[in-house]
């Protein structure tokens, strides 16, 4: 069998957690039988090998024709690269790891049209929420279902509305919004009112992506909730929780009497992760024994730009060191070199693998109770859940108390689960493809 794993990036430029997740599932699925390729949208077109699997960048348009395609109207010039890879690799089954304007529903629709088995999983908010984190107005959870005046006011509050005129914005009637549009007119107001209308059309498009996957992939139990409550059929759905692949055992660092809590963050440095947040939180409480590393991924400009604030923020305080990113390989060796992980996203996680790193390396995590990090971390068992999740004196008052405990790390590390491991990702995964496999040739011979 042979699968086409489409991602966000490829190597050289720094992965994410899902890059990392498919890197290790192509190795794991070797075991089954599994052939894996993997190709990704970049500027221009190349071809490539990483870890023995053949790779393949297809190329996207830089300049979008039209502010509909940042919204799931797809982008028609990446679409068209792919059909090459499709041709030349003729891969049994496409698995879409990834949803932007390159990486859009008309990639699975391509792939079923020559006959290829499609597989979806819904590795990040991004996938449906056209904020990107599943948190209305940005600070409550959203159930995820596709409405168009709420999801048009919200995200036009995530782009500094405030909200009273967020809401008047999103109840413009969408003919109007059509007429800017044919007129070209995408900036400013003009794209405050064409917002209900492009929401339409990523409503659109996020439908069409769930009807043209085979079958959908859930990380967590919320991702499940929210496909059903969005047409996607229990016989299409499969839960399969993420995994890391097996490391030597290590022991973790021990905190002795009198020694500050060592404390680190590591991720892309992503305002849906909380970085900025907790160097908030840490800065209010000066005098708390502890230090905190922060391993920041810088994958674009606009990471470079934020990667310089925060380290303008934590000027002067020396507990705080921003440090670059450490190599997938070598996370699981650095993080014994701390007493907990810390991760204040404030956005829905579908893993995330960073506690699943931790997990692995035997640490306790400290983490926003939101999302996947609620499914993973037990309260006061194996870390703290910080509630709510978006405030930095609850980030304070969690922090100061694990600091000021001198025992608590010692009590949640004992406590720690080995996490699952990529290998039975894989078993999980190939059945997936199997089933796709089958319904796919169940189609063909209804057809």
């Amino acid at each position: 069998m042979k699968v086409l794993h489409v991602t966000f990036s490829l190597p050289p430029d720094p992965p994410g957690g899902t890059e990392v997740h498919v890197r290790g599932l192509c190795a794991a699925l070797r075991s089954t039988g599994v052939e894996s390729v993997v190709a990704a949208p970049a500027a221009a077109a190349s071809t490539g090998e990483l870890d023995g699997i053949r790779t393949y960048r297809f190329s996207m348009s830089t300049t979008p024709a039209d502010l509909a395609v940042l919204y799931g109207a797809g982008d028609a010039a990446a679409t068209a690269s792919f059909v090459e890879i499709l041709e030349r690799e003729r891969p049994d089954v496409v698995h879409q790891h990834a949803v932007t304007p390159a990486c859009s529903a008309d990639i699975l629709a391509t792939a079923r049209g020559r006959r290829a088995a499609t597989v979806l999983t819904y590795h990040t908010p991004a996938a449906s929420c056209q904020r990107g984190t599943l948190l209305r107005w940005g600070s409550e959870v959203c159930s995820g279902d596709l409405s168009r005046e709420p999801c048009a006011a919200c995200t036009l509050h995530g782009l500094g509305v405030p909200r009273p005129f967020a809401r008047l914005l999103a109840a413009t009637p969408r003919s109007f919004g059509r007429t800017l549009a044919r007129r070209r007119l995408a900036s400013g107001i003009w794209t405050a009112l064409r917002m209900p209308a492009l929401i339409d059309v990523h409503h659109a498009r996020t439908a069409a992506l769930f009807a043209a996957a085979d079958r959908v992939i859930a990380p967590a139990p919320w991702v499940s909730d929210l496909l059903r409550r969005n047409a996607v059929p229990d016989d299409r759905l499969t839960l399969v929780r993420q995994g890391v692949e097996e490391a030597e055992a290590r022991t973790p660092r021990s905190r002795r009497a009198g020694e500050p809590l060592r404390l680190v963050h590591l991720g892309r440095l992503d305002p849906s992760k909380g970085t900025t947040l907790l160097v908030e939180a840490v800065r209010a409480i000066a005098d708390a024994p502890l230090t905190l590393d922060i391993f920041g991924v810088v994958q674009d400009a606009a990471a470079s730009g934020r990667r310089s604030a925060i380290e303008a923020l934590a000027e002067g305080d020396t507990r705080i060191r921003v440090l670059p990113a450490l190599p997938a390989d070598g996370v699981h060796a650095r993080l014994a070199d701390y007493h907990a992980v810390v991760v204040p996203s404030q956005g829905m996680e579908t893993g995330p693998l960073v506690v699943l790193e931790a997990f692995r390396a035997g640490l306790p995590v400290i983490g926003s109770a939101l999302g996947g990090i609620r499914d993973l971390v037990r309260a006061d068992v194996d870390g703290w859940l910080v509630d709510p999740f978006g405030s930095v004196d609850a980030w304070s008052r969690a922090l100061t108390h694990a600091a000021a405990d001198e025992g608590a790390t010692e009590r949640w590390r004992v406590n720690v689960r080995p996490p699952r491991s990529m290998a039975d990702v894989a078993r999980e995964t190939r059945a997936v493809y199997d089933a796709a496999i089958a319904a796919r040739r169940h189609a063909a011979v209804a057809s």
